[in-house]
């Protein structure tokens, strides 16, 4: 098999799909690695590297994209890529379709083979493939609002951990999942009070069970989501429905509750959003102010440390990456029910229900696609 990898064009996106190692095993069982002029720049990981293990370096995004049987990336396609898709070449990448209608129709118009990191899922139901990528965004979620909430950034001018005498501040954190607990164990570390909400109570008392005393776990409904972000210094969003659209659980009026100079840091932008007024960002204009409280909505923040994150991702996906390219996707998710939950669009048929929920399209179960 070819194996595309492209250097990722969206704004300030330094991660790349596979690192030299990978690329010297996929060429060791015999597929072709065509990588493109400086994607692993950005990562650490300049041209000579993947020429040393075997691969072909190519300057065109075009030739790569064109030649190769499968592309790899690490975000979704974005519209000068859309062209560059075919009808026989396999994507696989996050693609957080829900929160894009304009990629899915043209994922379903181009009759791409769609395998989406995000909802490749185990038995347990852990997403085995987005995990690494919520540990990042988790951590960097309270690094982040430490920041804006510093008053030379607009910020309320508070310090997370307080000082003796000086009470810490208040985190409060939508969602007990990888990003939430993530961002409560380094918001913990810093010393503020953290207060986690959930709608899982078995998933809260397992929180309640291993986070310091500095962290409470309340369970989540409307009443509870008003109160608690009327405290909070820094809001968390951490919220995540399966390939799905993120529910709005707090309302844009709802801001007028919140502290002026306050901070919400919301991760589930990448799928829509858990706050209504959050809308995506970039690193290099990463946010802006409705009703006084900063939003940083970067939606994808583990770009912004792109050696952590790649080595990360990579070490997620690369056995799947493997799997597909020595089988074939149709072998390969015959044969790996997780990875074929991965499997959300194939030849202009939308495979995924929440993303055809998500838009009111047509819903093709895989087995009706991929027999067996």
């Amino acid at each position: 098999m070819i194996v595309g990898v492209p250097k990722e064009i969206k704004a300030e996106e330094n991660r790349v799909a596979v690192v030299p190692a990978g690329t010297e095993a996929l060429v060791a069982a015999g597929h072709e690695v065509l990588v493109e002029t400086l994607a692993g720049e950005g990562s650490g990981f300049p041209d000579d590297l993947y020429t040393a293990v075997g691969a072909s370096v190519i300057s065109s995004a075009e030739d790569v994209w064109g030649r190769a049987d499968m592309i790899v990336k690490v975000k979704e396609p974005i519209e000068p890529e859309y062209p560059r898709m075919r009808d026989d070449q396999v994507l696989f990448t996050y693609f957080h379709f829900a929160a894009d209608e304009r990629l899915t129709q043209e994922v379903i118009d181009r009759k791409v083979t769609a395998i989406a990191y995000e909802t490749v899922e185990l038995a347990t139901g852990e997403l085995p493939l987005l995990t690494p990528m919520s540990e990042v965004a988790g951590r960097m979620a309270v690094q982040e609002g430490a920041k804006y909430l510093e008053r030379n950034q607009g910020g309320y001018g508070i310090l997370l951990g307080g000082v003796p005498g000086v009470l810490p501040a208040e985190i409060v954190i939508l969602g007990g999942g990888v990003v939430g607990t993530q961002a409560a164990i380094i918001a913990a570390g810093f010393g503020a009070h953290v207060t986690i909400l959930d709608v899982s109570l078995p998933r809260l008392r397992y929180l309640a069970e291993v986070m310091p005393a500095n962290v409470d776990t309340l369970y989540s409904n409307r009443h509870t989501i008003l109160e608690q972000i009327a405290r909070a210094d820094v809001l968390v969003g951490a919220v995540l429905v399966t390939g799905g659209k993120a529910p709005k659980l707090v309302r844009e009026d709802d801001l007028k509750l919140m502290k002026d100079g306050s901070v919400i840091v919301d991760v589930a932008v990448d799928q829509g959003g858990c706050v209504e007024s959050a809308r995506p960002t970039t690193h290099n204009n990463p946010t802006y102010t409705v009703h006084g409280v900063i939003h940083y909505c970067v939606a994808n923040m583990p770009g912004a440390v792109p050696r952590t994150s790649t080595l990360a991702l990579t070490n997620a996906t690369f056995p799947y990456l493997m799997r597909l390219a020595n089988q074939g996707w149709e072998a390969a998710c015959r044969a790996d029910r997780p990875l074929s939950l991965g499997v959300n669009a194939v030849g202009g048929r939308v495979t995924y229900e929440a993303v055809a929920d998500a838009f009111g399209l047509d819903y093709t179960p895989l087995s009706e696609v991929l027999p067996g």
